[in-house]
């Protein structure tokens, strides 16, 4: 494990770049910051200042390179370095309430937003008239959108939300891309179609992530609770309470592993064999399939490097 300190403030969001030689981080306002490591030190480099209210979510494009960011001033810009500067460019998301996470999909030829306007705005670039324009999903989804995944195939998004479900849609834009093979979630597949909708989670589905073959999905909920749904095994749930304060974030971090972590201040590894099989294993002391280190950042101002242990 290894722990670096931002500050004073509170760090709400962060993303790597491809190396991982440079951080894009907010220290929870308007404002993202963009260090690069150089020893033992990390160096400021950039600063993102476009936003106008809390920023919410930041994704940094590994092939494109280039970052996402949302905010609380319903808001979206797509940042690009030009000639040693980040430049945004502002995205068409129509929402009225604030932006709350942001996703980009694998191929990097669009993203997913959530918001407070109980809706997702699945935004793509326009070359016609050089924008990012966006389609919105609101199909079944009754509260604020907390957490977006993409599975694998570039096509399928896993949303969490308020109202205690979790669900699946097509996010399938056939503009921009040829049109899909069927899933283990469903064969039909125009845009915005409701594929999954796993009601009752719990509480408020706080992050949600499919496996890296896209064939199951976790979440995690404020009831402190770990769900897997197995669209192998005709989309059957398991569900494994913890007696933990409520988890925040999950991740696979391989076909069988899922690291949560939340306000207990420290990551939990738990393994999925299976339906009803999802077993708590230890507090955790390159590909996504086969993770070797993560991080996260908290309200200490501070990130810190995990080692996963398979």
């Amino acid at each position: 494990m290894s722990l670096y300190s931002f500050g004073l403030e509170p760090l709400s969001c962060h993303a790597w770049n491809k190396d991982q030689t440079q951080l894009a981080v907010s220290p929870n306002n308007n404002v993202v910051n963009i260090y690069e490591k150089k020893g033992k030190d990390w160096i400021k480099l950039h600063e993102l200042t476009e936003h106008s209210g809390r920023i919410t979510g930041i994704d940094w494009a590994p092939e494109s390179n280039r970052i996402v960011t949302c905010a609380a001033d319903r808001n979206a810009y797509v940042w690009s370095l030009k000639d040693g500067a980040w430049k945004p460019t502002l995205v068409l998301v129509r929402i009225n309430r604030a932006a709350t996470c942001v996703k980009w999909s694998p191929l990097e030829n669009k993203f997913a937003l959530g918001s407070g306007a109980r809706l997702i705005s699945v935004c793509y670039f326009e070359k016609e008239n050089d924008w990012w324009l966006s389609k919105h999903i609101k199909k079944a989804i009754r509260s604020t959108v907390l957490s977006l995944d993409w599975h694998p195939n570039n096509i399928l998004l896993a949303a969490g939300s308020s109202d205690l479900d979790c669900r699946v849609f097509s996010a399938y834009i056939k503009d921009i891309e040829d049109k899909p093979g069927p899933t283990a979630w469903g064969a039909k597949m125009p845009f915005g179609e409701l594929l999954l909708e796993q009601k009752d989670c719990g509480g408020w589905v706080h992050s949600v992530s499919f496996s890296p073959n896209g064939e199951q999905l976790a979440l995690v909920t404020h009831g402190s609770s770990v769900v897997v749904v197995d669209a192998a095994h005709g989309k059957q749930q398991t569900q494994l309470t913890t007696e933990r304060l409520p988890l925040m974030s999950v991740l696979y971090v391989s076909p069988t592993e899922i690291v949560a972590a939340g306000h207990d201040c420290c990551p939990y590894q738990f393994s999925y064999k299976g339906p009803g099989n999802l077993q708590f294993l230890r507090v955790v002391t390159g590909e996504r399939s086969k993770v070797e280190k993560y991080s996260s950042v908290s309200l200490d101002g501070t990130m810190v490097l995990w080692e996963f242990k398979h």
